[in-house]
């Protein structure tokens, strides 16, 4: 698992910018972490029921990060095309990024490899990465508990207030 304290892993994926189904572009960890503290918040599928409610507490909590300069992404393996759809449809507020060959869920280990029995994707996690490119914050769900979102929104909040 990625510790704090680690390197963050670099990569480069597709970014779905929500504007219309085909807002993509390409996406480098590198690139711009130098630009704010970035939040990574992990999770397993668009359109689930705890998936959206993570993503809407980050939604509604985006003035936070805002005011402290930090850029949040939402990461899962769904395709690109499908979260425009779920960013516009949820009113998301920050974009998503498209591990759709499994490769940084693999890299920061934060692999749900049977959710329903069935499918690898991405386990619940959040990851703050500073402008040096080194996390400060990690979290990966173990179980089938979710967070208390209005908590982990909170530690997180922290997290980036410690990094900038």
């Amino acid at each position: 698992m990625v510790n704090v304290g680690d390197t963050a892993p670099d990569f480069t994926v597709p970014k779905a910018g929500g504007e219309a189904y085909n807002d993509l572009e390409p996406f480098t960890l590198s690139d711009v972490v130098s630009d704010g503290p970035t939040v990574l918040s992990f999770y397993p599928a668009a359109f689930t029921s705890g998936c959206t409610d993570q993503m809407c507490a980050l939604r509604d909590t985006m003035h936070l990060f805002d005011d402290l300069d930090a850029q949040v992404y939402g990461l899962s393996v769904d395709l690109p095309f499908a979260q425009n759809i779920w960013i516009q449809q949820e009113n998301l507020n920050f974009p998503m990024l498209s591990d759709w060959d499994h490769e940084v869920i693999h890299e920061y280990d934060a692999v749900l490899d049977d959710m329903y029995g069935m499918v690898e994707v991405a386990e619940r996690a959040t990851f703050v990465v500073d402008t040096d490119g080194v996390v400060t914050y990690a979290w990966v769900r173990e179980g089938d508990e979710n967070p208390d979102f209005d908590e982990l929104t909170e530690t997180v909040r922290e997290a980036v207030e410690d990094a900038v």
